[in-house]
């Protein structure tokens, strides 16, 4: 891999640094103890948490007694699976009892949202150790990563600069770059996993629309929201979808129907329309450069035309849907914050307030048809590869107008928005340093419900191309 991949520093040898197969092989051997891997997350946290900003809610003093719980059921011979004794962060958007809810709004939100949905109970049926609550925009409407009222997470990659670390997830990415969790939980309306993965160097995926309920996770689009994973490394990408998938929930059998295939074996297209357009400083080439390392050990890469990528966002910003129907649940539940909202959620909010009802129907029909006619382009595709975020974060200075908010939103959308508008999945793997040092990422996207083949592969494709750590090293903020 050619030497400007390699601008980190790789971490320790520390356990927590392992896969999570690794990490649940040791804790099975009695290498490890779930209760000494949140000590260490703790000690991370301790480390690198004010300084970088990941966490609305921390509760290590609960996250212990979850670890000494699951140590006393591993010593008794019950085993819940891959994930059991990993430290988890959550979204501050989803319910965990005996956790406050804000949804990045400035006083806490209804006892309601305590309450635990499909998602959250899955992974307590893992028994995953769940650390906190990380930030988001607030309610989930922004792929820049600010908040007004609770500020905005560091990015760890520049040591320089606040840089932002993209949203609405904004604090998912930085919780895994600090190592104080394997598995973020984020949710993706329009990019919200992808974004914050891709620019903080790590693996999200952004899994079909009703394939997970949302049920116990506060809504943004009731049409688009999707909860999914961020990860270190594709193979815990694999486990947290094993064992939170209702056609599976056992990680390990997933992770072993998955493993095996070569890159060779699958059919890549990519696509001269949209993806492509208005790359940053060393974005472009650093993904052909992945996508030349992946054809040299034997993938077929073909192309497709899919124009109805920038049909799809273009019907979308014109009918308005995410603004409509947030600003719908908010009028409808919650009015009294109308008056307090983040100012740049307020004026997204405000222009989906004047869309008509006939034109809101319009769009949604209209991309409906969009995106029948692109799964059909790609049901011989596995995988159209595109760069997941075209442009390098900006710094909070940068975002502070409205104004060049907006501008920075629309660029850091471009490619991650259509997939979702599309109905189709997709996961982001990082590949390489821009000419900022920030992280790049690959996008790889599949037809709908198509999540097991796109996962084998992006585990294919990691195998060659290595993981975020072997490839681009540590985050510069997160090293002792």
């Amino acid at each position: 891999m050619p030497a400007k991949h390699h601008r980190g520093h790789i971490v320790s040898g520390h356990i927590l640094d392992s896969d999570m197969r690794t990490i649940a092989a040791a804790l099975r051997a009695g290498d490890t103890s779930s209760e000494a891997l949140i000590d260490e997350a703790a000690r991370r946290h301790d480390s690198y948490g004010a300084a970088l900003g990941a966490y609305k809610y921390w509760d290590e003093e609960r996250a212990r007694t979850e670890a000494r719980a699951v140590d006393g059921l591993l010593s008794s011979g019950y085993d819940a699976g891959a994930l059991m004794g990993m430290p988890i962060s959550l979204k501050d958007l989803y319910g965990v009892h005996g956790m406050p809810t804000f949804g990045g709004s400035p006083k806490e939100l209804p006892e309601k949202w305590r309450e635990e949905g499909p998602v959250t109970e899955a992974l307590r049926l893992a028994r995953g150790v769940i650390m906190g609550k990380t930030h988001t925009v607030e309610f989930a409407y922004g792929g820049v990563g600010t908040n007004s009222h609770w500020g905005a997470p560091v990015n760890p990659w520049d040591v320089e600069n606040h840089r932002v670390t993209g949203g609405s997830s904004s604090g998912a990415g930085v919780s895994l770059c600090e190592g104080s969790a394997l598995v973020a939980m984020g949710s993706d309306t329009g990019g919200s996993v992808r974004i914050p993965a891709s620019v903080t160097g790590n693996v999200g995926l952004k899994v079909t629309i009703d394939r997970w309920s949302a049920e116990g996770i506060v809504p943004l689009s009731h049409t688009y929201d999707t909860p999914g994973p961020l990860t270190r490394n594709v193979t815990d990408a694999i486990l947290a979808f094993g064992a939170i998938d209702p056609a599976h929930r056992n990680a390990e059998a997933f992770f072993q129907q998955t493993d095996g295939a070569e890159v060779g074996n699958f059919n890549f297209a990519l696509c001269d329309e949209h993806f492509w357009e208005d790359c940053g400083p060393g974005i472009d080439e650093g993904v052909r450069q992945a996508i030349a390392e992946l054809s040299a050990k034997g993938a077929r890469i073909g192309s497709v035309s899919l124009p109805e990528a920038t049909l799809a966002r273009e019907s979308s910003l014109r009918g308005g849907i995410f603004g409509a129907e947030g600003q719908s649940f908010i009028e409808e539940h919650y009015p009294d914050r109308m008056d307090t909202l983040d100012p740049n959620v307020a004026e997204r909010f405000a222009a989906g307030r004047n869309i008509t009802a006939i034109d809101y129907l319009k769009a949604i029909r209209r991309i409906a048809g969009l995106a029948r006619v692109a799964n059909h382009k790609l049901r011989h595709v596995d995988a159209l590869i595109t760069p997941t975020v075209p442009v390098a974060p900006p710094t909070v200075e940068q975002v502070a107008d409205v104004n060049t908010y907006k501008h920075h939103l629309g660029h850091m959308t471009q490619n991650t928005h259509p997939v979702n508008l599309l109905g189709l999945c997709s996961i982001t793997l990082p590949v390489a340093l821009d000419g900022f040092g920030m992280p790049v990422g690959l996008q790889l996207i599949a037809g709908a419900g198509r999540e097991e083949r796109l996962l084998a592969v992006a585990l294919a494709c990691e195998k060659v191309l290595g993981t975020a750590r072997q490839r681009l090293g540590a985050p510069l903020r997160c090293v002792d």
